[in-house]
């Protein structure tokens, strides 16, 4: 009888910005630096120099980096998303000499579930209506809960965690852990210092100024088998009026057939 050859199919994509403005005009602004990865790995990269758009977003240069191949000395698989923007400015509000979103996966051979870590996000002299915003990610947290039992463990022992993580927007509106099939929304950061006056933060990661809407920070969004990570989102509740977001990657990977789960587990 033959055997069916088992085989990865790699899964990664990143982007450094996009988004859409909608008063007082209405208009999108496709993708940057945006790079996915072939489902047989291998590498790609791309990068966006000087990008202008209306005089309300620029930034200097963003890069996208996605990378995926086979550890031959222990038949795992890895994968890496990187997205780099340098020189960020968002309406003159939101500015950052640096962004990194970095996802990198690493699947061993005979497990169900790859591991994840976020390790080499982060932001370098991010500022807000002019003020410092320090922003502390808790990374020693999120390699602690690699994968999605990591999880579950956490959120079912950790207070803490649970408390981000059941109302991450501080709206009083808990989310319910997610199963098997759903998605947990967290994020990265662990804490917020600024002395802006009149920015108010809410939440773990949100932080609302005046006249301007709301930025979201290390925005997590986790499920079982997959990540994705977006560095900074913005929602404006002015004029102008609109979305987007900057450094974003995602990714999982998978073996075909599947690695079945273990004994007494549910598929």
């Amino acid at each position: 009888m033959d055997s069916i050859h088992r085989t990865y199919h790699y899964n990664a994509h990143g982007s450094a910005f996009s988004g859409h403005f909608t008063r007082p005009f209405d208009e999108i602004i496709e993708v940057q630096a945006g790079m996915s990865l072939a489902p047989t790995g291998g590498y790609g990269s791309v990068r966006v120099e000087n990008f202008r758009f209306k005089e309300l977003v620029s930034f200097d240069a963003a890069t996208t980096q996605v990378s995926g191949s086979k550890n031959d000395s222990d038949n795992s698989h890895s994968t890496l998303v990187s997205t780099t923007v340098e020189g960020l400015n968002i309406l003159g509000v939101i500015t950052a000499d640096l962004v990194i979103a970095r996802l990198a996966t690493h699947h061993p051979h005979d497990k169900e579930e790859p591991s994840f870590t976020f390790l080499g996000s982060h932001f370098e002299n991010l500022r807000v209506a002019g003020c410092s915003v320090t922003v502390e990610l808790d990374q020693e947290l999120f390699q602690r809960i690699g994968t999605f039992e990591a999880v579950k463990n956490e959120f079912e022992t950790n207070s803490e965690f649970r408390k981000m993580a059941e109302d991450p927007f501080g709206l009083g509106q808990p989310q319910k852990l997610a199963d098997r099939c759903g998605v947990l929304y967290c994020s990265l950061v662990k804490d917020i210092k600024t002395t802006c006056p009149g920015i108010r933060r809410r939440g773990q990661h949100i932080l609302e100024v005046p006249e301007f809407g709301r930025i979201f920070l290390a925005e997590v969004l986790a499920r079982n088998g997959s990540r994705a990570i977006t560095m900074l989102r913005f929602e404006l509740g002015s004029t102008p009026a609109g979305h987007g977001s900057t450094a974003n990657a995602q990714g999982n990977g998978q073996p075909v057939p599947p690695v079945p789960p273990p004994k007494g587990g549910t598929g």
